[in-house]
């Protein structure tokens, strides 16, 4: 089944495009593990807030990748980048109008 992970994270202000640049650099091994999208965005209306939106094969597959050397590294150089303001949600795909 998959799993969706759809968030926000606040950025300290003023490290937003840095924040950014950390989590859209490339790492294979998230395709390897089990994510099939991993998009990150912005919106002018909320300059220090960063969405993110990550598509998985399975809860366990996100899990897993947690545990990666190249995410636990990514998110020791994000962890100075982020307020602490989270949001966000997570779900089971249970279907979808594009395919059958």
């Amino acid at each position: 089944m998959t799993f969706v992970n759809a968030g926000t994270l606040g950025a300290v202000a003023g490290a937003r495009d840095e924040l950014v640049r950390l989590l859209t650099q490339r790492n294979d091994a998230l395709r390897e593990i089990g994510c099939r999208l991993y998009e990150v965005g912005v919106s002018d209306d909320q300059p220090d807030v960063v969405f993110v939106v990550e598509l998985w094969d399975s809860a366990e597959a996100h899990r897993a990748s947690l545990e990666l050397p190249e995410v636990q590294a990514a998110i020791a150089q994000a962890r100075p980048l982020l307020s602490g303001e989270f949001g966000g949600f997570r779900f089971d795909v249970v279907g979808s109008p594009l395919r059958d």
